[in-house]
């Protein structure tokens, strides 16, 4: 459904997306699309050359069972390869990470070269086109996927020379964090201890109450205390997503009855994907994850440790070790803004919350968010959370995907400084 939202494929079911003829220029339908997914017998894909079948005539177990004709997607494939009409190839893959257990990534432009009629594996009739890849485009989105997923099972093998640690969380982190380095010997990131969440002071816990919690046994409903405190809606989907951006975001927390699988239970869980902090020749330190990240997932908590302003002053240190939360962009007042697509759209309006006057002191403890670099156009976001305590000035900085993140893409943040090439803490003066 997403491939027909964006134009990229106009069939919900079909492999072949074409022109009709009554819509076509020239009167004859013209192919604009494929997509790979080895649902037909006879298909060959070798990458950048594709025997791709034509459609029609399968079973239900997608065996051929009738001869295929040439008319609608055949025909058009036929048609664009006469006319020497580029095609878009889109390739679906089994993923595991993804919602609907199957992913669609674009492959780029190809051409077609041939089409005949042969006899398949089964006996049937079909119609196949031989399509190769033009040059001069990105690298293949499905070759970076595969390449992604073998640096998750085998790294040492992918890339013989370049890790410095396959885990520089020391397992505190439930999914290993890898360190790699291929442009120098630095190895900074190893000198700091790992923090998996952020440490408040004693009195953070004390100040506001523990409050109360509520009394579902097996999940959070739209009625409930927690949902109440949510504005009357809570901030994620059943599969964890974050559906729209709050000032402030009040998960389940200890004094709550309901259990783990709570879906109001979802930044506290900690990281679920691979990440890996990488050295950049234009950024200095980076990080990208080995895991496909879907927009409004959780990715990780920004870590420090918390100091008040006024320890922070008297606090001697490197200055870029520090990072002051107010100073991040409200880029969480944009996550599920539909005003600018819809004109009947009404902003929801917020309880105001109280200005955020800590630091945190990254200089010894951090955590794989303090690599991420700043971005004018950023792909994550800060949303605030509480769930340990009910102290509004000590949230939880908790980052989140605001797009579709492939594997090996950087993650980048707001951080609310004009200058798009400033390191990541250097702006925490």
């Amino acid at each position: 459904m997403e491939l027909c939202v964006v134009g990229l494929h106009g069939q919900i079911q079909a492999g072949i997306d074409y022109l009709p003829a009554s819509q076509s220029s020239n009167g004859e339908p013209i192919a604009t699309s494929i997509i790979v997914s080895g649902g037909y017998e006879d298909d060959e894909d070798a990458g950048d050359v594709i025997i791709y079948t034509g459609q029609g005539g399968q079973d239900k177990h997608s065996r051929q069972c009738f001869h295929q004709k040439l008319e609608g997607g055949n025909l058009a494939l036929e048609r664009s390869m006469h006319y020497g009409i580029e095609v878009r190839v889109i390739r679906g893959f089994k993923y595991q990470g993804s919602a609907s257990g199957k992913v669609y990534v674009y492959d780029g432009l190809y051409r077609i070269l041939d089409s005949w009629f042969d006899v398949g594996k089964s006996g049937f009739g079909v119609y196949k086109y031989k399509l190769m890849r033009m040059d001069n485009q990105p690298q293949m989105g499905s070759a970076i996927l595969r390449f992604a997923e073998n640096l998750r099972t085998r790294p040492l093998t992918v890339r013989p020379v370049g890790y410095i640690s396959l885990d520089i969380s020391m397992k505190k982190e439930k999914v290993p964090v890898f360190l790699y380095n291929d442009i120098d010997n630095d190895h900074e990131p190893m000198y700091y201890d790992y923090l998996v969440t952020t440490v408040f002071p004693p009195y953070a816990y004390h100040h506001g109450g523990n409050g109360t919690g509520c009394d579902c046994v097996s999940g959070c409903f739209d009625d409930c205390l927690c949902t109440m405190k949510n504005g009357g809606e809570i901030a994620y989907d059943q599969n964890g997503i974050l559906l729209r951006g709050k000032p402030l975001i009040f998960e389940c927390g200890t004094h709550c009855r309901c259990p783990p699988t709570c879906r109001n239970r979802v930044s506290q869980k900690g990281v679920r994907n691979r990440f890996e902090v990488f050295r950049s020749r234009e950024t200095g330190w980076g990080v990208r994850s080995l895991d496909l990240i879907q927009a409004g997932a959780f990715i990780c908590e920004y870590a420090g440790v918390v100091l008040t302003r006024e320890q922070a002053q008297v606090f001697t240190m490197n200055g870029d070790s520090l990072v002051y939360p107010n100073r991040f962009a409200d880029r969480w007042a944009e996550w599920g803004d539909l005003s600018q697509i819809s004109s009947d759209y009404v902003r929801p309006v917020y309880p105001s919350i109280p200005p955020l006057d800590f630091a945190m002191d990254v200089s010894r403890m951090r955590n794989v968010a303090c690599y991420m670099s700043h971005s004018s156009s950023p792909n994550v976001l800060v949303q605030f959370v509480l769930y340990d305590h009910n102290n509004l000035l000590f949230p939880h900085l908790m980052l989140f995907a605001m797009e579709n993140i492939p594997p090996l893409r950087e993650l980048s943040l707001d951080y609310g400084v004009a200058d798009e090439w400033t390191g990541k803490l250097a702006i925490c003066n």
